[in-house]
């Protein structure tokens, strides 16, 4: 269950319901709790799918990372490649 406080401001702010709001506050943070490698692999995956090319792919997910509630060490294009094919 999250934090009390969060999920009433949370009702407080939005449209949602107690037990919506629940679930979106538990999918937000598993979102964000996800290996980096993960993210990597899944975000490298969508942007080629919409037919992104990998230097432009790369630069887009480095760029990602150092935004992210709690960013990770930033990451090389060597390092990202590294993680999505090994």
């Amino acid at each position: 269950m999250p934090d009390p406080a969060l999920v009433s401001h949370v009702v407080a702010t939005t449209s949602l319901t107690p037990g919506e709001a629940v679930r979106v506050i538990e999918d937000v943070i598993a979102f964000h709790a996800q290996p980096v490698e993960d993210y990597v692999r899944m975000r490298h995956a969508h942007l080629k799918a919409y037919g992104a090319k990998n230097p432009e792919i790369f630069a887009a997910i480095a760029e990602e990372l150092g935004s992210r509630v709690v960013a990770p060490p930033e990451l090389s294009e060597r390092q990202l490649r590294r993680i999505v094919y090994g």
